[in-house]
């Protein structure tokens, strides 16, 4: 397969040669601030807890002021329709004008959104209809659309760190064994970051709206959002993302064997996306499910601990990707996660009590987030060059995109068949993620690309 031209940037062997070595645990996510720089993890962590609160917190926000769940659930809606249509237009805009410029610009324009949908929120004099609420539901459309992507856009820059080593002197079999194991390890990083942040940004959110006010969490997101994402943007990191601008079409030449490459990866890329689909969906119609359980067994409240502790367990196995062997290559790995997936996806059916519940989510969780590690990673294998940013936010679109598609589905069987009938929804996305992943790596083989 075509290697990204982030790797062909002249940089200069590490001063210490022994940091080129894969190194065992706990060295090995020592790295990780070796590689981006002091500061890095901190920043890429918070700055991306925005993100976490909005939805929820727009949620919590306009049920408290206009008094309906279903304006509330429509605004949320606006919010995550915004999300997964904006999202890919940053990533693609990142790819041609560098990080800094579009983070720095969707910070901005962000918190003017937020504030926006504050006012819109307080100020609207009835919420009688939709139509009435419209530019509430405008307003979150737009914070959602412009929200900054530093999730996808902190994995393309460990994707260009960790590549650009292949480009040094000292390149060879044991550079290049360095450079997966790294990536590996960044990633496994990255799906904790995730996992954590969109367990702690809903906790925040219902914790300050219920002590406080409710405009609060999103008051605090706007202020995490102006001074976090610039921080993050100027980040001597971003240096390591070469920009791409778009060639003219009369530059193109159709007969250039890389550019049929090209082609050919960004229509397998549409496999990972879907399977960030399907992802999401699993994690809507689960949290559908738990409340729906949640109201037979206890209250409908205690959804979000049920849900939280699945996500605990997640973000564990995600690191544990780090030292998963070499030779166990990516599309195998998709797929003999995604298989475990699917077959522990059963337990959900099985419990008759929190507890038991609560074991069943634990034990659940262990293969979700090495199956979203491994899903982003492939990503960045098929991704075409130049277009990496733009790839990294599809893929985080497809969760968005899914978790709405999967709260509908799941909202609905549940209402008319229980907690059974969401969590049925939860089985087929993980299905679906199993037939995606034997998809990916099909594909692969036979068109020449190293599945590992």
């Amino acid at each position: 397969m075509e290697k990204s031209s982030l790797a062909s940037q002249p940089i200069s062997a590490p001063k210490n040669p022994s940091t080129s070595r894969p190194t065992r645990l706990p060295g090995r996510f020592a790295r990780l601030p070796e590689l981006a720089g002091p500061g890095f993890l901190p920043l890429g962590l918070f700055a991306r807890l925005p993100l976490a609160m909005l939805t929820v917190g727009t949620l919590t926000l306009v049920t408290a002021v206009s008094h309906s769940y279903a304006i509330g659930g429509m605004a949320a809606g606006a919010v995550g329709i915004g999300s997964a249509v904006g999202a890919p237009v940053l990533g693609s805009l990142a790819d041609r004008a560098g990080q800094r410029s579009v983070l720095l610009a969707a910070s901005v324009i962000n918190t003017l959104a937020v504030a926006g949908l504050l006012a819109a929120a307080y100020l609207t004099p009835s919420y009688g209809s939709p139509v009435e609420a419209l530019a509430v539901l405008v307003a979150a459309f737009i914070a959602g659309a412009s929200c900054p992507q530093v999730g996808p856009m902190a994995r393309v820059r460990w994707m260009a760190l960790t590549t650009r080593n292949l480009a040094s002197k000292n390149a060879g079999h044991r550079s290049v064994a360095a450079n997966r194991a790294d990536l590996d390890t960044a990633l496994s990083y990255e799906g904790t970051a995730d996992e954590l942040t969109f367990v702690l940004g809903p906790a925040l959110v219902g914790l300050l709206a219920s002590l406080v006010a409710p405009w609060l969490p999103l008051a605090l997101a706007a202020l995490m959002t102006i001074t976090l994402v610039p921080a993050f943007a100027v980040h001597p990191s971003h240096h390591a993302v070469v920009p791409h601008p778009r060639k003219p079409r009369s530059a193109v030449v159709d007969s250039d064997p890389h550019e049929r490459r090209g082609r050919w990866s960004m229509a397998v890329v549409a496999v990972p996306v879907l399977a960030m689909v399907c992802m999401g969906t699993f994690f809507g119609a689960t949290q559908n499910g738990l409340s729906a359980f949640g109201a037979e067994f206890a209250t409908a409240e205690l959804a979000g601990l049920l849900y939280a502790v699945m996500g605990l367990s997640s973000a564990v196995a995600a690191l544990s990707v780090a030292f998963w062997p070499q030779r166990f290559g990516l599309a195998a790995r998709w797929v003999t996660a995604a298989l475990a997936m699917s077959a522990l996806s059963l337990l959900l059916l099985l419990p008759t009590g929190i507890w038991t519940m609560v074991v069943a989510l634990l034990v659940l969780g262990i293969p979700v987030g090495p199956v979203m590690v491994t899903v982003f990673s492939i990503g960045g294998v098929v991704a075409p060059t130049g277009r990496m940013a733009t790839v990294m936010t599809a893929l985080a679109s497809g969760i968005v995109a899914g978790t709405a598609l999967g709260a509908y589905l799941g909202g609905q069987l549940a209402q008319a068949q229980g907690y059974g009938g969401a969590f049925l929804v939860s089985m087929a996305a993980a299905l679906g993620l199993l037939l995606l992943g034997l998809v990916t790596w099909l594909a692969m083989r036979r068109k020449g690309v190293s599945p590992a």
